[in-house]
């Protein structure tokens, strides 16, 4: 249980992305919605482990919608810039902890906690459907993290450039919202080497030293499929992550080069602003 409360925040983190409606035509939405509900999560302890683990967590709903603070479609963010082609602002991003007890890949090592990203991001608007019911983005989150424990610590650098396509209504399924993404990851030598380096102290028969480099670290593609009831929200995605070619493929954590995780989440909305804001989403 501990454990599982300890995944918290992350856990948020994990379906922020997925919380309000993408694209809708410009009309007025309330400022703000919230609600709070449960998310079912299959995943790896890490990327590159072998072992899998189901969680059942409690999700906060958020939508907020003001001139510089926004929580929707694209997580929680700053709004620095926005124009018709081009959204800068500063985002989140963020991972679960690893049960290291209960992995044998990390025995005996220090345990991964969750980790926090804030920094930068450039969305470039590459194309919308005449109907705006679709649309291709291209963002580019440059962000550092940062090790959510007792003593938070900086532990490196992410550069996660991604093509987002959106769409409203897809064929056979009116009132949902999907979306594909993908791209590569560059994390920098510290990063790498916060998940997959092994300090000789760790090292035993089975598992060597090895020294993470930075550099290009895998790829990942995403699907979402969510939905905005009077009442409700639900959400779900499917990702797979690829580690072929990464710099740190040969470290001994990496015990596999692909995985598939899912998840889903279903939040009650119990308040809605009764202020209203002109959005064009």
């Amino acid at each position: 249980m501990l454990k599982s409360l300890a995944r918290l925040p992350a856990a948020a983190l994990a379906f922020a992305g997925l919380l309000a409606p993408p694209l809708c035509h410009a009309e007025p939405r309330p400022l703000w919605e919230i609600g709070a509900g449960f998310s079912v999560l299959s995943m790896p302890d890490y990327r590159g482990s072998d072992i899998t683990n189901v969680h059942l967590l409690p999700v906060p709903y958020l939508v907020y919608r003001g001139e510089f603070l926004k929580a929707d479609q694209g997580g929680l963010r700053g709004l620095l810039f926005e124009s018709e082609r081009l959204e800068v602002n500063i985002s989140l991003n963020g991972t679960l902890p690893a049960l290291d007890d209960d992995n044998p890949a990390r025995q005996g090592m220090d345990e991964l906690r969750p980790t926090a990203e804030v920094g930068p991001t450039a969305d470039f608007h590459l194309w919308r459907s005449a109907d705006r019911r679709m649309r291709l983005d291209l963002r580019l989150p440059v962000r550092t993290a940062i090790a959510v424990e007792r003593n938070p610590r900086q532990i490196g650098w992410l550069f996660s450039p991604n093509l987002i396509l959106e769409m409203r209504d897809p064929p056979g399924l009116p009132g949902w919202n999907f979306s594909l993404q993908g791209g590569p990851y560059f994390n920098d030598r510290e990063y790498n080497g916060y998940f997959y380096s092994v300090r000789p102290a760790e090292a035993t028969a089975i598992r060597p030293a090895y020294d993470a480099a930075g550099g290009y670290s895998g790829s990942q593609l995403m699907v979402t499929l969510t939905r905005r009831f009077p009442r409700y929200w639900v959400g779900g995605y499917l990702r797979y992550d690829v580690l072929s070619g990464a710099v740190y493929e040969n470290s001994p954590l990496v015990e596999t080069k692909d995985a598939v995780s899912a998840g889903i989440a279903l939040s009650w909305v119990f308040g809605v602003s009764s202020r209203r804001v002109e959005v064009a989403e």
